[in-house]
């Protein structure tokens, strides 16, 4: 993920750092989206300080202007264009009010890999919020894997009352190569967000979706006790965990919450006062050590995080080996 769709509609580009370099992210007049590098070839001035002609972006220290194909399409002083005046891209596309490119060879670049977020085109408002964090985007994974931690980084937010502890952990990859962090806990008093349940046993769920390199989908139920999963006792929430590498060693934090002051302030609350500090301070006690040489504890809550890193980790090494 780059950015939500609604950061560049309208404007005229977003400027972001991800995986290491500066990028210039912008919607062409046809409705289709460019990703170029922000550094111009000639004296590497961030294009940013630029301006927008039409479709292209004119270097704002000598004018040179590129397409949203990275190609130069004007020199002020000639008209010969140099043959290395190019700027790098990478495919961009839209979906689910998402903006997705992929990093890889452009040719290999397939839409249909896209995770499934069908969930963010449901009419109803949701405010869509983007934020850095100093911390290795695996570290941010780790977390959203183990939901178990909200009885401790997030005692005073949610309130659990030690609600993970009655419940069982299930950890699995699905037939389309989905890791799955799975949380149940059957009749226990309900949350104290489901007020219609008060005096009721109930049983709630949470479950995580991965899909690589580092894209989740959280759901949130509650149903009564011995009552089927779609007789929920309220809207089963569904929310988009999204973390793209900004740097080796700080990421890029995408999520969605309900509209209003009071919801917008909560989730800042959650995953700016209490998350935020935890995973820095993580990233750096590691101190730019491996995360295996460092011989973690595992834990058995741990089976949805192990599961992603080890997979990445195979991902890594095919697309490492020499083709035969």
């Amino acid at each position: 993920m780059a950015a939500w769709q609604e950061e560049v509609d309208g404007k005229a580009w977003l400027a972001r750092k991800l995986l290491g370099q500066n990028w210039l992210i912008f919607e062409q007049e046809d409705g289709t989206y460019a990703m170029v590098q922000d550094r111009c070839p000639h004296r590497f001035a961030p294009l940013s300080m630029g301006k927008r002609v039409g479709d292209t972006i004119a270097c704002g220290y000598h004018g040179l202007r590129f397409d949203g194909k990275g190609q130069c399409v004007h020199n002020p002083f000639s008209d010969m264009i140099p043959p290395a005046a190019k700027l790098a891209t990478y495919p961009v596309v839209a979906r689910h009010g998402i903006l997705w490119f992929w990093p890889g060879e452009a040719e290999a670049a397939d839409p249909a890999t896209i995770p499934d977020f069908t969930i963010l085109d449901d009419p109803r408002p949701m405010v869509r919020q983007s934020m850095r964090m100093q911390a290795h985007y695996e570290l941010l994974t780790d977390n959203l894997m183990d939901l178990s931690h909200v009885e401790f980084v997030h005692e005073n937010t949610f309130n659990s009352g030690g609600v993970f502890w009655l419940g069982q952990h299930h950890a699995f990859q699905d037939e389309q190569g989905a890791i799955w962090s799975n949380w149940a806990v059957e009749d226990v008093p309900p949350p104290p967000f489901v007020p219609q349940l008060k005096g009721r046993n109930c049983n709630r769920w949470t479950k995580m979706r991965w899909n690589a390199p580092a894209t989740m989908m959280l759901e949130v139920g509650c149903a009564p006790h011995d009552a089927p999963q779609d007789t929920s006792a309220f809207p089963t929430m569904r929310n988009p965990h999204i973390v793209t590498p900004e740097s080796e060693n700080s990421s890029w934090y995408f999520y969605n919450c309900e509209p209003g002051e009071e919801s917008i302030a909560f989730a800042r609350k959650v995953f700016e006062d209490e998350d935020q500090p935890m995973l820095e301070a993580v990233q750096q006690a590691m101190d730019g050590q491996d995360f295996w040489d460092m011989r973690p504890v595992v834990l058995n809550i741990d089976g949805g995080a192990i599961r992603a890193r080890r997979h990445l980790e195979k991902m890594k090494k095919a697309e490492a080996a020499p083709l035969s």
